[in-house]
């Protein structure tokens, strides 16, 4: 893995701004180790909004940061840059989400239009293939650079490009060495949802469909899924399913933290690709997430599974956040702060763990 093209540093008490970039870090692209891509899509959101501003109002809050971190120290100093925002995708977001709006109304009013249904439905699922393949692209592009990547979403359909190339770089005889670290309230397994076949609900079903699908898929805090995407989980032997009513459970019957996560570490292999969908947490973390669920992890426990994760030994080759929303208001403080603090930690651990 190549470093940054330069050693310079910064007095971090004096240029932090997010004008200056992410986290404050006055490096450009070349100069940075770590390369984050956003993607602000939402189309397929059903419940909640905002996902697509889940980019800006972290990039925003992650001035808050101080950049000394006690788990892995300067690790920003070899340098964090997230590209601009696409305008593009940013328009094509609210173009099709009024698309994928009007289908999810007709099928709650029971139309009988299926002509329009099904007309509407292919627009929204085209795009979303050219979003996948403008992110797989993308991709592709920062890791044959050289580069680490993160991809800061959008909603949870957003990485499924990402994934794709992660997989194809880190592959032996067209299987992949990746196993998919997925931290998250829902499964996201069924096989299409409203009928959108890259669904924010369906991309772990699409993940593990990939021509050079992830040699594992370790779910950690599932907790709203229905049948069909029990059955899946549990048909397939390349997933496992740590339910967050099962974590609890061990937790309240006296249990520790470390060791159930350790159990979770113990089912991926060499090579870790984290998916964080942020309602993976207890929703008074991030309140404005699009589909928060009651349970879910402590931001404390997700950085210890992180922490944990590093001592072993394991390669975190890239990774993912999705779902940090501004929900109607257009602006949260405390979710972008929150996002802006889980990418941190992701950053860090990610550049650790490729020395």
């Amino acid at each position: 893995m190549s470093q940054p093209t330069t050693n310079k540093k910064f007095d971090p008490t004096t240029t932090i701004s997010s004008d200056f970039g992410i986290f404050g870090i006055p490096y450009s692209e070349a100069e940075s180790r770590l390369v984050l891509l956003p993607v602000p899509w939402e189309v397929t959101t059903s419940y909640g909004k905002g996902a697509s501003n889940g980019p800006r109002i972290i990039r925003q809050a992650s001035e808050q940061i101080d950049l000394f971190d006690f788990e892995t120290k300067n690790a920003y100093e070899q340098g964090y840059f997230m590209r601009e925002i696409s305008e593009q995708v940013l328009s094509n977001s609210q173009k099709y989400k009024a698309l994928a709006q009007e289908v999810i109304s007709l099928r709650t009013e029971r139309s009988e239009d299926t002509a329009k249904i099904d007309s509407l439905v292919n627009q929204v699922n085209t795009a979303s293939r050219e979003l996948t393949e403008w992110v797989y692209q993308q991709t592709k592009g920062i890791l044959d650079s050289g580069k680490l990547f993160g991809l800061v979403g959008g909603d949870h359909s957003t990485p499924l490009g990402a994934i794709k190339a992660i997989c194809e770089k880190h592959s032996a005889n067209g299987q992949s060495e990746v196993g998919v670290l997925h931290i998250d309230a829902h499964s996201d397994t069924r096989k299409a949802y409203q009928g959108f076949e890259q669904s924010h609900a369906s991309i772990m079903y699409n993940v593990m469909n990939l021509a050079t699908k992830p040699k594992k898929l370790v779910q950690v805090g599932i907790r709203d899924f229905c049948e069909e995407e029990y059955d899946f989980v549990q048909s397939r032997p390349d997933v496992k399913t740590f339910f967050d009513i099962a974590l609890k459970q061990r937790l309240l019957k006296g249990e520790s933290w470390a060791s159930v996560a350790t159990d979770i570490i113990q089912e991926l292999p060499q090579k870790v690709y984290i998916s964080f969908d942020i309602d993976g947490l207890d929703p008074r973390f991030c309140p404005s997430t699009g589909t928060p669920v009651i349970g879910g992890l402590s931001a404390d426990e997700v950085f210890f599974l992180f922490n944990l994760l590093a001592q072993s030994g394991r390669q975190i080759v890239g990774f993912d956040l999705n779902e940090v929303s501004s929900g109607e208001a257009e602006e949260s403080e405390w979710d972008g702060n929150v996002g802006a603090r889980m990418l941190y930690k992701l950053c860090n651990w990610t550049v650790v763990t490729n020395k």
